[in-house]
């Protein structure tokens, strides 16, 4: 089978890297540079977490890719993914149907090490936090971060090793039998969109189910760095389901702060910008909750672009008109931590037109707005 795979981020390199192990032709097309800078896919860091509230496939879909993470690292020269923990605090006693508290029960009854934290245990082993501003939550030693950027760009040389093509070339459109670029059709038997935020403009049909939500995202050089090694801050969210922002430790001299919630739609590149709005209010949950980086020069702002579903759950699927095209996007802020199962999901939809949560990630076009499929997600 020839199959061309639209977009260059992690729906598409793990699905064209899967897709080629399984003996298909496989071409990306992406305009580049891989990772493109305003893919969702792009930037230094993001979280590995299998903690997903009350919310077990996720939370069984993140163990498998904990452990694809670590075969990776393994075969890797260099790893690119570092096992620091994961904690979650919570302002308020922690509660059943909240994430913080329901995460932890699901993994606890699951078998992870999960070790409670009250507001002493927070303020004696993890000093950055202001004493008393989170009183309750958990260290989780699974899970970490993975340098985003870097593992993009390392897959793509994998796909080029094993004979995947990678075409620096925008597609225009789709057609029944191929793609259209600047005046050339390219035949395929089977096409996979995986363009991000911009998936429904190549599948219009989707314009209703799918829409490009900006996030803040900020690089921070702290004055006084060992506060924020990754021993005494591991990655976090500090009461993320109500305030959205999460972190990670120092790495490069820099800590990256960003927000997780409901975001602002964002209708062309111009409007990918980070306003004074969202700057000052990183300023007062650090004020708040982490006062030595509370007036830390930013050295950086980036909007994060999701291709957002609205119920926040991945369309890993077959178009139903057109059974050759599958489309692979609405990651939703949260995708990039499966990378290591990505690939097998998508495959899976392209050859035989189901994978193992095909009623999860089905074609649901008639969906209206519903619960987030992300239970740490800000509302």
């Amino acid at each position: 089978m020839n199959v061309a795979v639209v977009g260059g981020g992690i729906f598409g390199v793990t699905a064209a890297l899967e897709l080629r192990a399984r003996g298909c032709d496989v071409t990306v097309f992406d305009p580049g540079p891989l990772p493109h800078p305003l893919a969702e896919s792009t930037d230094i860091s993001k979280v590995v977490r299998c903690d997903y509230g009350g919310d077990e496939p996720y939370t069984i879909l993140g163990e498998r890719a904990l452990d694809g993470w670590r075969r990776w690292n393994a075969a890797w020269p260099v790893a690119r993914y570092h096992e620091s923990g994961v904690m979650f605090l919570s302002r308020q006693p922690m509660q059943r149907g909240g994430f913080e508290h329901d995460s932890y029960e699901l993994l606890a009854r699951r078998g992870h090490h999960v070790e409670r934290l009250d507001a002493h245990a927070i303020a004696a082993r993890f000093p950055a936090y202001r004493p008393g501003a989170f009183v309750d939550g958990y260290f989780h030693r699974d899970g970490g971060w993975a340098e985003s950027g870097a593992v993009v760009a390392d897959l793509a040389m994998q796909c080029l090793a094993a004979g995947v093509a990678i075409r620096a070339h925008t597609v225009k459109r789709l057609v029944p039998d191929g793609v259209v670029l600047d005046g050339e059709h390219v035949p395929y038997d089977a096409i996979v969109v995986c363009a991000g935020s911009w998936t429904q403009h190549l599948v219009p049909e989707l314009a209703g189910s799918l829409r490009a939500i900006g996030q803040p995202v900020f690089h921070l050089a702290p004055a006084n760095p060992s506060l924020f090694e990754a021993e005494r801050f591991p990655v976090f969210g500090g009461d993320i389901a109500t305030t959205g922002y999460y972190g990670f430790p120092l790495a490069g001299g820099i800590v990256k702060i960003a927000n997780h919630g409901t975001g602002r739609p964002v209708a062309s590149a111009v409007e990918r910008v980070v306003t004074a709005d969202q700057e000052q209010a990183l300023r007062a949950f650090l004020r708040d909750a982490l006062p030595a980086l509370a007036d830390a020069p930013i050295t950086h702002r980036r909007l994060c672009v999701y291709g957002d579903s609205l119920d926040g759950h991945f369309w890993i699927t077959r178009h139903p008109e057109q059974p050759h095209l599958t489309i692979a996007a609405g990651g939703s802020g949260h995708a990039f931590k499966f990378a290591p199962v990505l690939g097998a999901l998508i495959a899976d939809t392209v050859l035989t037109g189901d994978n193992a949560l095909a009623d999860r990630f089905r074609w649901r076009s008639a969906l209206q707005a519903a619960a987030p499929g992300d239970a740490a997600r800000a509302k």
